[in-house]
């Protein structure tokens, strides 16, 4: 079929030959174009919009011949989500949560403390039961991973409970000490004793820091406690090699010396990690992530380490007295990817039941065949260039990670317990709970199958509605039609969208029938499938008998109008090229480029429905009220811009007037207006007025224009007692007004009551001035005052004084103001002004981060005569440095207003309030930087800023302050580690934070 546009250029050819007054029924028919053969099937690759009848490619491929049942509906088999027959249960990651999901299968897996755990105490159970507790939560999970129905389940109880931010991965080494930390805790507060130490059963070993002084001999232990060695894997291939160095002998000499009690002052010495015993679980961190000094954050070590499935620990435990220390590996957690503060967590964990392997990626399970750990393409990384360093060659029982940082051991005994053991009977209560939970999805298993099934009915309903319907659309020579719109039979044969009724409002013309404009919207269909489209989905105003000869009618009148314009603006075009004699008519140039446009918008407002629009033609017909216009003057008279009008003849003015009949004439010796040429020449006079004018006063005051010579109050001149004063926004404007007199309004007066307080004293001290509000000021000499009072309305004389004491031992200096100051307005604008800076609301604060202190920044603080550092406020005000009475404040500083701020490198600007705490602060610095809260050290002018729960406002912290960031480095002394242990603190807000990097 033929293109849409050539279609109904074909449908209106007829119009050439064809007057008004002379169309008849095959006209209108030719119109609607409904005598075009219809499409056959397969012949159109898209339905053809300029042809009516054709009703292919608009959707029916999808209903026509055999349909599987599955295409009736995009509900998935809720039988998918069930848990598999002896398989485990995954975790849905909510985000970045994918190192929670590694150690709560790790810990699941752990049968001591999962059976431990179980026996916890309870509260009463009832029908809407939620845990409260973190540890409730772990426990009703562990109860979900045991003997749940589903493939997975949603953690997100237990992740808010810890208040961990789904959105940002956290330090997994980090999480699982505090983790565990806090179980510790809890669990200790139990009645049951066999729960009170379950996590020291478990995790806890004991070593000892042994020092030995070099001079005497004397040896000196500390003992402590481990739940994890934490091992150094750079510059070492294996295992073995990272526990030997985490056991090697210290020396302690130069700054480094041991204060030895025995001899009474600093000596040098050795020190060594003894292992005294180790745990059932031992837990080996592997410290892939380390300070990177150059760049103040943590970086990943992707460094080979080879360990072995059993592993022998005897050789470094020291007086065994018969414990057993052979372990065999039972968890592997792996962190993919390049960055220590992105990738993903996926843990290998081996089945105590059963000594299979599985791998455990939240949601997904795969269990390792054979019964042995496979890590493949858990050692991938996507590098962004090839890494020089090959995986080495791994003996029989040993495996090779560049990814794995914790590894599990359990000891070699525990497989050797009584099989009967490792079945773990959940507690009535928590069994009570699963059965709820297996419940609701056995009912939402059962409701998403009952959701398919009617999809599939009310699928197949559709399907033989559409069979049946569709070969009854097209239409037969001499039958009865109507026309259905093209978008609602897509829409009837869409299933994914609901059927509505049909409207055909869109397609009529303003007789009440189908607009010819519109047969590309619409499609011709018999009566008899019209009849049921209708009766089953109602809608109209039905359209049968519906082609409109008075639409037809209008549209040739239109168009032969349009031939013949298109004729005549060749015939002008021609025209205007001539030469011609006379006096001739003033025209627009601008009507006369558009006057075509223009008559063809008077056609389409005779045809009541433009046809297409054109965006750029419509702003022209905004611009272009009407043709000849716009050389009208106010005043009704010919305009005196003689570069906007053209000379036509009085052939071309004639044609034109054909079309605009009603425009404004103008003969050509025509005389512009004359009131216009008299303002003309009276704005003339008063520029050359505003030229001399400005000259004068530039030449009476040519220093303050060029700004040279002028006074100062840092360096007060000798050769005067008095300066005056006046408001920089006066000297500004005038000298708008000296650089360009004809655009800019002279300046009359000086407005100096800005400058004073509604009781008529001035609101600045020379401190204040000095320390930063002469910005508002501009100084004057006295001789420049007198010209200024010569020349300009003066509403007060503002004046400063310096008064010389010469009298007393030493030349002692005063400065005083005319008028004087009003202490008590200024005492209530720095009040006000205070209080304000402790309100603030979307703010902007600037964090200078870096591992090294850097916080100084000129225009974030000034030096008061004192000697003491404040900051500078939101529109400069000094803090003070110490607590004093606003009157002090206003005598000894004064109001300094703001400067723009110079961001420098390694700076960056965040939005904040008064009110929120300093610990958000630190999450939002955390995103900008990539540093973890617990490893920020904020301080501000030198002052440490250590009270999370603290508002901004109460720390001194006001808009455009500057704080430093100073990221904290790796502990390498595990003694002051220990110390860091003793001095657990558990936060349950935000996040869980426990710092251990020195500080």
């Amino acid at each position: 079929m033929a293109p849409r546009l050539q279609l109904e250029k074909v449908a209106w050819r007829w119009v050439e030959t064809v007057r008004p007054e002379e169309i008849g029924q095959e006209h209108v028919e030719l119109a609607y174009r409904v005598n075009l053969p219809a499409c056959m099937m397969g012949a159109c690759r898209r339905n053809c919009k300029g042809n009516p009848n054709c009703l292919v490619g608009i959707g029916e491929q999808a209903w026509l011949g055999d349909i599987d049942e599955n295409a009736f509906h995009n509900i998935d088999d809720p039988n998918s989500e069930r848990r598999d027959k002896n398989t485990f249960v995954g975790l849905t990651n909510l985000g970045a949560t994918c190192y929670v999901n590694t150690f709560l299968q790790v810990w699941f897996h752990n049968l001591e403390l999962r059976r431990t755990h179980f026996l916890r105490e309870h509260r009463n159970i009832t029908l809407n039961y939620e845990p409260e507790s973190i540890c409730e939560h772990l426990q009703y999970l562990f109860a979900l991973l045991q003997n749940s129905n589903r493939k997975y389940i949603d953690p997100s109880g237990l992740v808010k409970a810890l208040g961990l931010d789904t959105r940002q991965q956290q330090d997994a080494q980090e999480f699982s000490k505090l983790f565990l930390s806090l179980l510790e805790v809890t669990l200790s507060k139990q009645k049951n004793p066999n729960m009170q130490n379950v996590i020291q059963r478990q995790f806890c070993g004991q070593f000892s820091y042994v020092t030995v002084c070099n001079h005497c001999g004397r040896s000196s232990a500390r003992p402590s406690r481990f739940y994890e060695l934490e091992l150094n894997i750079q510059g070492h291939k294996n295992l073995t090699e990272c526990v030997t160095e985490f056991l090697k002998e210290e020396k302690l000499d130069g700054d480094n010396r041991y204060y030895c009690e025995n001899c009474l002052s600093k000596q040098s010495a050795t020190r060594r990690i003894k292992l005294h015993s180790l745990p059932p679980t031992l837990n080996l961190q592997l410290m892939r992530f380390v300070f990177d000094r150059q760049t103040g954050h943590k970086k990943k070590l992707n460094t080979f380490i080879c360990f072995p499935e059993q592993l022998d620990m005897g050789s470094f435990v020291e007086e065994k007295q018969g414990q057993q220390c052979v372990y065999e590996l039972s968890a592997v957690l792996i962190h993919r990817g390049i960055s220590a503060y992105s990738g993903h967590y996926i843990a290998h964990v081996k089945d105590a039941c059963t000594g299979d392997w599985y791998k455990f990626n939240d949601e997904e399970i795969e269990k390792m065949e054979g019964k042995k750990l496979q890590l493949g393409i858990e050692e991938d990384i996507a590098e962004p260039v090839k890494s020089p360093t090959r995986k080495p060659k791994c003996n029989k029982g040993y495996h090779c990670s560049r990814n794995a940082y914790m590894l599990v051991y359990k000891i070699q005994e525990e497989q050797n317990l009584d099989p009967s053991k490792n079945n773990i009977k959940l507690p009535a209560f928590l069994q009570k709970l699963v059965d709820q939970d297996n419940h609701k999805f056995e009912e939402w298993c059962n409701e998403m199958a009952d959701m398919r099934q009617q999809s599939v009915n009310k699928g197949k309903a559709k399907h033989e509605e559409v069979k049946k319907l569709y070969k009854l659309l097209p239409t037969k020579d001499g039958e009865l039609y109507e026309f259905i719109p093209l978008e609602w039979l897509k829409k009837w044969l869409d299933d994914s969208t609901a059927t509505k009724e049909i409207d055909n409002t869109l397609l009529l013309c303003s007789h009440g029938k189908l607009h010819p404009d519109k047969v590309g919207d619409s499609k011709r269909v018999s009566l008899q499938a019209a009849q049921q489209l209708y009766e089953r989905y109602g809608g109209g105003p039905r359209l049968n008998s519906s082609l409109c000869s008075k639409c037809v009618s209008q549209r040739c009148r239109v168009l032969r109008l349009k031939k013949q314009l298109n004729d005549d603006y060749k015939e002008v075009f021609n025209l205007l090229k001539r030469n011609f004699s006379g006096d001739g008519y003033w025209v627009s140039k601008a009507s006369l480029r558009s006057w075509r446009q223009l008559a063809f918008e008077q056609l389409k407002e005779d045809e009541q429905e433009t046809k297409h629009s054109n965006g750029l033609n419509k702003g022209r017909e905004e611009e272009m009220k009407a043709f000849n216009e716009d050389i009208v003057c106010t005043h009704g008279g010919l305009s005196i811009m003689e570069t906007e009008r053209k000379l036509v003849s009085s052939e071309v003015w004639k044609k034109l007037r054909e079309y605009f009949p009603k425009a404004p004439e103008f003969s050509g010796n025509q005389q512009p207006c004359q009131e216009c040429l008299t303002l003309e020449q009276e704005e003339k006079d008063n520029e050359a007025v505003s030229k001399m004018m400005a000259l004068h006063q530039k030449n009476q005051l040519l220093n303050l224009f060029h700004e040279k010579n002028r006074p100062t109050l840092t360096k007060w001149p000798q050769d005067t007692d008095v300066l005056y004063i006046v408001p920089v926004f006066f000297v500004e404007e005038w000298r708008k007004f000296i650089r360009r007199p004809t655009k800019s309004s002279p300046v009359s007066n000086v407005g100096n009551t800005l400058l004073l307080c509604p009781h008529g004293g001035f609101m600045f001290t020379y401190e204040s001035l000095i320390s930063g509000d002469a910005k508002q000021i501009a100084l004057l000499w006295p001789s420049e005052w007198e010209v200024i009072n010569r020349l300009f309305i003066v509403d007060q004389a503002i004046s400063i004084h310096c008064l010389k004491d010469t009298k007393s031992p030493g030349i002692t200096t005063q400065y005083t103001t005319q008028p004087d100051l009003c202490w008590e307005c200024r005492e209530s604008f720095l009040f006000q002004q205070q209080r304000d800076l402790r309100e603030y609301t979307q703010a902007t604060v600037y964090i200078h981060g870096g591992f090294m202190v850097f916080f100084t920044n000129c225009k974030s603080i000034f030096q008061s005569q004192d000697g003491a550092k404040r900051l500078k406020l939101c529109d400069g005000t000094a803090a003070p440095a110490s607590p004093v009475s606003v009157t002090n404040l206003a005598k000894k500083g004064g109001i300094r207003r703001s400067t723009r701020h110079r961001k420098l490198r390694g700076e960056k600007a965040l939005i904040v309030s008064a009110n929120q705490t300093l610990k958000e602060l630190k999450i939002q610095i955390m995103h900008a930087f990539s540093v973890a809260p617990f490893d920020q050290n904020l301080s501000i002018d030198g002052k440490g800023l250590t009270d999370d729960s603290a508002t901004l406002g109460s720390l001194g912290i006001v808009p455009e302050s500057v704080i430093c960031l100073k990221a904290d480095e790796p502990i390498t002394d595990y003694a002051a580690m220990d110390d860091v242990y003793d001095g657990i603190k558990i936060s349950c807000g935000s996040y869980i934070c426990f710092n251990y990097w020195k500080k």
